[in-house]
């Protein structure tokens, strides 16, 4: 019998490469989404019991990211009804460098239950299915002024570790820090898009403090704006400035270096700035 998985974040981007790969191993799934039909909501656990019965491990992305403080309980709370169903095994997306994920993390890892922990640096995807796409669809880039670099990690190699997690046993019990092989600073990496695509797109960087408020200026939710200057004060501040082995050695490939995922993405026409109007 394959294990019934439930899905938490199935419509996102890391819960969709998932959901795809088990559908294609004919492996049995429930979608945990608010879309989805039994609905999954992170603020509605009164809910959560019925989506979970019967399913034999879970896949648990939070949303919006860990790093906010109502997730510790959440994670608790879940955690707490995953054993009331019997649940086997819990695989949890983490962020890299957020003390609240770590502390979530321990919450899974303390649980009695099979785990595997996959902490992620910055995905490449945030340039083509996230946060930047809008401003490179733009022209223009504005963006807090950063120094660090980061090793942006290739969702599709993050999945296919999630899917063998899932699927088999050689990872239970494991937590890995996944990074892609090189570090990148962002100026550079939004450059590469545009080389590739053959575009000029303006890079402008201001002042956290300045970048954060303009933001609001926009109009952006301020529990938005709270979780950006967050990352980009915190996780961004050198301590997740390395790269890290565990994915090529849980593979046993190399990852997706982030040049390589520009090229391909750029075949897709994600990039292609719309025609001005005359």
């Amino acid at each position: 019998m394959k294990p019934f998985t439930l899905i938490l974040g199935s419509s996102g981007k890391t819960g969709s490469r998932i959901l795809s790969r088990l559908k294609q191993s004919e492996y049995p799934v429930r979608l945990g989404s608010r879309n989805a039909s039994p609905t999954f909501d992170w603020e509605k656990p009164e809910g959560w019991d019925f989506v979970i019965q019967g399913v034999n491990q879970v896949y648990i992305s939070f949303q919006p990211d860990l790093a906010v403080p109502s997730s510790l309980a959440s994670i608790k709370q879940l955690v707490d009804v995953c054993k009331k169903n019997q649940v086997k095994r819990l695989v949890l997306l983490s962020g890299r460098g957020e003390p609240e994920a770590r502390a979530c993390e321990q919450v899974v890892q303390n649980s009695g239950l099979e785990w595997t922990i996959l902490r992620a640096s910055w995905f490449c995807q945030n340039f083509s299915e996230g946060m930047f796409l809008d401003q490179i669809l733009g022209g223009s880039i504005l963006f807090p002024q950063v120094t660090t670099k980061e090793p942006f990690v290739d969702l599709d190699d993050l999945a296919d570790l999630a899917f063998e997690s899932l699927t088999t046993d050689k990872h239970c019990n494991q937590l890995y820090e996944l990074t892609g092989p090189e570090l990148w600073n962002f100026r550079d990496a939004f450059q590469t898009i545009a080389e590739e695509t053959h575009q000029t797109i303006p890079f402008e960087e201001l002042p956290l403090d300045v970048y954060i408020q303009t933001l609001k200026e926009w109009g952006l939710p301020e529990d938005t704006t709270w979780l950006i200057n967050y990352l980009f004060r915190t996780v961004l501040d050198g301590r997740n400035e390395s790269v890290v082995s565990d994915l090529e050695l849980a593979l046993g490939r190399k990852p997706k270096d982030f040049r390589t995922y520009v090229k391909e993405t750029a075949k897709t026409g994600i990039w292609k700035l719309p025609e001005k109007a005359i």
